[in-house]
């Protein structure tokens, strides 16, 4: 454990990454692009993790192997676009297995945390999926984020004005923008990923109500687990294809056993709030009213 956390190395502006990849002087303070042909590998017996304080877009082309969504394999032969927020670790690939067709767009929070920016861009739920929850382009989405890109390295490159981080910041927005739009075509044509992972989620919580044996509340965390996907792309792809998240689907699904309980049993609202997993009756009985519009003996007296 202790040699694991010796090997992390914490890189916390552009210019030490430069020069742990032994690249030029950056060209700006806050934001860099890097072309994965240029970049040389670390020189070092040990490779480190790196845990980078930066937002990191990349996109790799030409994937060796197969990725993973779920359980399940899939061949992706288009660019491969990935998203990782601040202060995650990175592990480095072996010189041998790395892929240099791609690039990598990293920015530090500072950029952006004046803007509008810095306080929605946490709504960007894939900057927490994990690797095997990708962004795969087709050629038109991967030509307009090129040329966004380009946009931004353009401006990276070029002398600094009073416009210069203006101009950046509102490239980012715009590109940001497209590759949501472009996960929400994904979800939509990877039906054979998404309707599966659907229906396990429904079975999964199906289930849960069903054998509630330790009487605890399923969480989005540990429903996400089971499903073998992040909590983040779980309610992202729900979102999409339902128009609710995963916190809402177990808030129905709770309510519909909810409502069956109170007109088939005799058990009192405390013992079904604990029989459903709620520490306290009130916490129960909140949730029902603001779902249904009336308490739970309310609406177990409208069937009498």
């Amino acid at each position: 454990m202790e040699k694991s956390r010796r090997n992390i190395q914490t890189i916390n502006s552009v210019s030490e990454l430069h020069r742990l990849l032994t690249l030029p002087k950056p060209l700006h303070p806050l934001i860099t692009f890097i072309d994965h042909s240029e970049a040389t590998s670390i020189q070092d017996e040990e490779k480190p993790n790196l845990l980078l304080n930066f937002y990191n877009i990349s996109i790799k082309r030409s994937f060796k192997g197969q990725l993973k969504y779920g359980k399940n394999y899939y061949d992706f032969d288009e660019g491969t676009m990935s998203f990782i927020a601040p202060n995650q670790v990175i592990s480095i690939d072996n010189e041998e297995d790395r892929n240099k067709d791609g690039w990598s767009l990293l920015f530090h929070p500072d950029l952006i945390r004046e803007y509008p920016l810095g306080k929605v861009i946490k709504n960007y739920g894939f900057f927490s999926y994990s690797v095997n929850e990708a962004l795969h382009l087709s050629d038109e989405e991967e030509k307009t984020v090129e040329a966004i890109v380009r946009n931004i390295q353009k401006e990276i490159n070029s002398r600094l004005d009073n416009f210069s981080q203006d101009v950046i910041v509102s490239n980012l927005e715009l590109l940001l923008s497209y590759c949501n739009r472009f996960y929400s075509r994904q979800f939509i044509t990877r039906k054979m990923a998404t309707n599966d992972l659907l229906t396990n989620f429904e079975r999964i919580l199906e289930n849960y109500f069903a054998n509630n044996a330790d009487m605890t509340l399923p969480t989005v965390e540990k429903l996400a687990s089971e499903l073998n996907v992040s909590s983040s792309y779980l309610s992202d792809m729900l979102r999409s294809l339902t128009g609710q998240n995963t916190q809402q689907h177990i808030h129905n699904k709770l309510i519909e056993r909810a409502k069956e309980i109170l007109i088939t049993t005799d058990l009192t609202v405390s013992e079904i709030a604990y029989q459903l997993g709620f520490e306290y009756s009130q916490s129960f009985s909140k949730l029902f009213k603001s779902k249904t519009n009336l308490t739970p003996i309310e609406y177990r007296n409208s069937y009498n």
